[in-house]
């Protein structure tokens, strides 16, 4: 799997990912790019220095910015190991989960919001859902370095274990209840559906509740990444 981009690639090499191949431009000169390289030599992480047109060849996202790393597959976490880690914070379990979201720019930002309000873990099906690849690891801007990603075969099956772990499930969708009426202190998880499609019924059913945003232009529905961003932060206001 390659990471192309500054920030990824600085916060995988930061992370103590293993990086198979690190390959940099021949034109980075700046203070930021050495202080990758530096960095990365600190590691013992092999360097390429290469022109930039290899490195545009090489690109798959063709925004890499000088930099491309070359890393192991992307390792996933368990819904588990999630749970655990809210526990050694001495914090209550705070989760997003994606539902059938196939647009790896909304996974890669979603991401990006559970990482930045301190989300303890994304969860994500097996099929019929975008996995954490390239272009997801760019879009998230290193995030996808920090934030536990655990991939399940059924997205049902997982909210009914977290329910057993006395965690609180919601589906953030149309119908519900306002969001900034309820109580959404303690232990949370968030469903957040995919493009067009929304949460489904299925899953709303097996949910403790249904949150609904506010609603007052003429489109009905938001942007699945942004969706994820305020739900998140109405949590982080009312628990920190």
């Amino acid at each position: 799997m390659k990471i192309e981009g500054r920030n990824a690639v600085a916060e995988a090499i930061k992370s103590g990912k293993t990086i198979d191949r690190l390959v940099v431009s021949k034109d980075v000169k700046d203070a930021g790019g050495n202080r990758i390289i530096a960095d990365a030599k600190s590691r013992n992480i092999k360097i390429m220095f290469y022109d930039k047109s290899v490195l545009d060849r090489e690109s798959e996202t063709k925004r890499h910015q000088g930099f491309i790393a070359e890393i192991t597959d992307y390792n996933y976490s368990s819904v588990e190991e999630i749970l655990s880690y809210a526990s050694e914070k001495n914090e209550k379990p705070f989760i997003i989960i994606v539902d059938g979201v196939e647009d790896p720019h909304n996974l890669g930002s979603i991401i990006r919001v559970a990482d930045c309000s301190g989300c303890h873990g994304v969860i994500i099906p097996r099929h019929r859902n975008v996995t954490v690849n390239e272009t997801v690891i760019k879009v998230s801007a290193g995030a996808a370095s920090h934030v536990k990603v655990a991939k399940v075969t059924n997205v049902n099956d997982a909210i009914e274990y977290l329910k057993q772990q006395n965690v609180w499930v919601y589906a953030a969708e149309l119908g519900g209840d306002d969001i900034y009426k309820t109580n959404l202190t303690g232990a949370i998880a968030f469903v957040v559906g995919g493009e067009g499609k929304g949460v489904s019924k299925l899953t709303k059913q097996k949910c403790d509740g249904v949150i609904t945003l506010p609603m007052r232009g003429q489109v009905n529905s938001l942007n699945a990444s942004v969706a994820a961003g305020i739900v998140a932060y109405e949590y982080v206001r009312q628990n920190f």
